[in-house]
């Protein structure tokens, strides 16, 4: 048998005894001259003690947790020169993992650690432990340089060793526990994070209440709207007298056919007649982003407030309907969506959308956009106000308008002149007739 060969702790400085926090070899493993087989921690650093020869280490003459000083003897080695060649091993497949680009025309912010997805591991460059406000991670160099070359920020990494410090199997462990993780895909805008769970029962008594199917439904549309269009809402206030009044002349007229004659139905008009004014707000942009697709057709959603939440039922083809059609279509189909009663047609091709309030209350909102459109008008309730003519104040009835629309297709000159002609048309509502 050839003699074995003593690894010794070499000269580490002024310490009569040093730590060890982590062995870096076991029995059997083959070491080369000047590879790190042991680190020690002092009270003011850590260190990696190499191999002074070349071997197969045939015992461990220390532990972690035991303390040393130079000359201390850390492992018998026989030499590779008299150890038997090894059998000749298949390494194992490794997958290789392709890093996701990253677009060089989107800048990386500015920020202590830049995150970047690759393969769902959750990586970030190096910074140094003793950076202000970064986490303080136990470990040693050579795990250290293990983690940065995987592209690791060690700071993120739980440690499962003596006293909380970070191996390389933590290391290890993290990386697969990230590769197999689920990959969450981001499309149009920005992840948001989320916000903080509370426990709200320690602060008093709760009921916890389920959301209806629809407004589950209608939220999710709702979220993917508010992300992925960009709002501008613009206001106005409409004098709606003359128009009140004419809805009034005929209001028994309609009624001995059965329908309710609405301040809506004429607001759907004059929307329409702005609409053919400026077709770029009965519109809607391509899947790539890169057109504009104009519609010869006016569909109307209407938003109704129902025992289960907002739905939008659609009236089709608003340009060639009359107002006493339109009321008893706009009653028969809200009278559906409350009973529940809707289809999927009902609520498909819209063009444009109106959210009326006026029938609970206030004046001036900011309703979203209803994608794949690109503007929608709030209504406030109307009330009589005192209106200077030139020459003295008259009271008007004024009806508040908000117009939101996605700013991508709709600038703010072209979202001013839609309102002001819309407001002209609820003015003189004789005026949709030309």
């Amino acid at each position: 048998m050839a003699d074995l060969i003593e690894l010794v702790v070499p000269d580490v400085g002024d310490f009569d005894e040093i730590e060890i926090i982590e062995v870096l070899v076991a029995v059997g493993d083959t070491v080369e001259e000047n590879q790190d087989i042991i680190t020690l921690e002092s009270d003011k650093a850590a260190m990696e003690i190499p191999a002074s020869h070349a071997g197969i280490i045939k015992e461990l003459k220390v532990s972690v947790g035991d303390k040393v000083k130079e000359g201390s003897v850390i492992a018998l080695v026989e030499s590779a020169a008299d150890a038997p060649a090894p059998a000749a091993v298949e390494p194992e497949p490794v997958a290789a993992v392709e890093p996701t680009p990253v677009s060089a025309q989107t800048p990386l912010p500015q920020v202590a650690e830049v995150k970047v997805e690759s393969a769902g591991v959750e990586i970030a460059p190096f910074a140094p432990d003793n950076k202000a406000g970064v986490k303080h991670a136990h470990a040693s160099p050579s795990v250290r340089q293990f983690a940065r070359d995987l592209g690791v920020n060690v700071t993120a990494v739980n440690g499962t060793g003596e006293k909380g410090r970070v191996t390389k199997q933590d290391v290890q462990n993290f990386v697969k526990q990230k590769v197999n993780a689920p990959v969450v895909a981001v499309t149009d805008g920005s992840a948001i994070p989320p916000v903080p769970v509370i426990n709200f029962e320690k602060f008093g008594g709760i009921e916890v209440s389920e959301l209806s199917r629809i407004k589950k439904i209608s939220g999710k549309h709702l979220h993917a709207c508010w992300l992925n269009i960009p709002h501008v809402t613009q206001f106005d206030e409409a004098d709606i007298t003359e128009l009140d009044a004419f809805r009034k002349d005929n209001k028994d007229n309609a009624a001995k056919q059965g329908v309710n004659l609405t301040p809506l139905v004429f607001i759907m008009k004059a929307v329409v007649a702005s609409l053919k004014k400026f077709p770029e707000l009965n519109a809607s942009l391509s899947e790539d982003k890169e057109n504009l697709i104009l519609k010869n057709y006016y569909n109307i959603g209407v938003a109704v407030d129902t025992p289960n939440g907002l739905m939008v039922p659609v009236i089709k083809n608003v340009d060639k309907k009359g107002f006493i059609e339109l009321a008893g279509e706009l009653g028969e189909i809200s009278g559906r969506a409350r009973e529940g009663a809707l289809t999927a047609k009902d609520l498909q091709g819209g063009t444009f959308s109106i959210s009326s309030l006026g029938g609970i209350g206030g004046s001036f909102f900011t309703p979203i956009v209803n994608a794949p459109e690109v503007a929608i008008l709030g209504i406030g309730r109307h009330k009589m106000q005192p209106v200077w003519n030139g020459s003295e104040f008259v009271p008007r009835l004024m009806l508040p308008l908000s117009v939101s629309y996605d700013h991508r297709v709709v600038d703010g000159a072209l979202g001013a002149r839609f309102t002001t002609h819309l407001n002209n048309m609820l003015s003189d509502i004789r005026k949709v007739l030309l």
